[in-house]
């Protein structure tokens, strides 16, 4: 038996629902009818639900599906963690999702960290995994075996430290302005609008607040290694759809050359776009249209 989920409807139809899943403790937002089938998406470090909020809806209307995007733990309105924040800890998350969901075979829409995740999961369960749709993101960060020991003093004392209160700002634009200045990777106001606006709080004084868990900045103890991170890719049986920005994070780096040979049957499409090219507006449509491709194509195979 499922575990009930927690749904508030949308003000108007081309508004998302608001979900809450695994015993209250991840939120959701929901585009699409209830009963269409659903795929999970899973958004990067310090993003949260609302990565999805440009192109979900595009691909509930061309693909006539339901697109669930989690709020990671820690992460937008999801409740925060008692201990730690290691990638495979997400994993449950998406299982969590998922069971709560009913979903017993997933297809996941995964763009960066939530990438790294997805590919996590899709190795270690592949009967959970139907297929896997990848923006800007592909595997784990790794950290050389003979670095472990640098990392793990890291992760110690930084976990040692007492946490930060959360960064408040004296309005949401001031909010976004400080997330285009000091994001790990480029963004621009338009984009990183709708990440912010669901990351936020208001305070007593009438400020806004980080939602987000200050603890997702300490660095890890641990980390795969790259041999680990390929063995992992290699384990992926679920069809896959890679779709990287021209300006993404990935590129032609070694790293990202060896990723992408160790996954089987791996499909590339590589389009005009930065990292979060799923939620710029000049980049979206493509990313839906190439996504919609890919998902028809898979189906006609199926049943040729």
């Amino acid at each position: 038996m499922t575990a009930p989920v927690e749904m508030t409807a949308p003000a108007e139809m081309n508004e998302p629902a608001a979900l809450r899943l695994a015993g209250g403790r991840l939120a959701a937002l929901a585009w699409g009818e209830e009963q269409a089938p659903t795929w999970l998406a899973l958004h990067g470090w310090l993003d949260n639900a609302a990565s999805f909020s440009r192109l979900a809806p595009r691909l509930a209307e061309r693909l006539g599906i339901r697109v669930v995007a989690l709020d990671f733990t820690g992460h937008g309105h999801s409740a925060h963690s008692p201990g730690d924040y290691a990638l495979w800890d997400y994993c449950h998350d998406v299982l969590d999702a998922a069971d709560a969901l009913g979903l017993e075979r997933l297809t996941l829409l995964a763009h960066s960290m939530g990438a790294g995740v997805a590919c996590l999961t899709a190795a270690a369960l592949p009967e959970r995994l139907a297929q896997l749709v990848l923006i800007d993101g592909l595997g784990a960060v790794t950290t050389e075996a003979e670095r472990a020991p640098e990392q793990l003093r890291r992760g110690l004392l930084a976990h040692r430290r007492a946490v930060s209160p959360a960064p408040h700002y004296p309005d949401r634009e001031t909010a976004v302005a400080a997330r285009v200045a000091g994001g790990a990777t480029p963004i621009d106001a338009d984009t990183a609008a709708p990440l912010v606006a669901r990351n936020l709080v208001e305070r007593a004084d009438g400020r806004v607040a980080l939602r987000t868990d200050a603890r997702l900045l300490r660095a890890s103890p641990v980390r795969l290694c790259p041999e680990q991170a390929l063995a992992f890719l290699g384990a992926i049986r679920a069809p896959t759809l890679l779709v990287e920005g021209e300006t993404g994070i990935l590129g032609e780096s070694e790293r990202a050359r060896l990723a992408r040979g160790a996954l089987p049957g791996l499909e590339r499409r590589v389009l005009a776009g930065g990292h979060h090219l799923h939620l710029e507006q000049a980049a979206v449509e493509t990313v839906a249209e190439a996504i919609a491709n890919w998902r028809d194509a898979m189906a006609e195979e199926a049943g040729s």
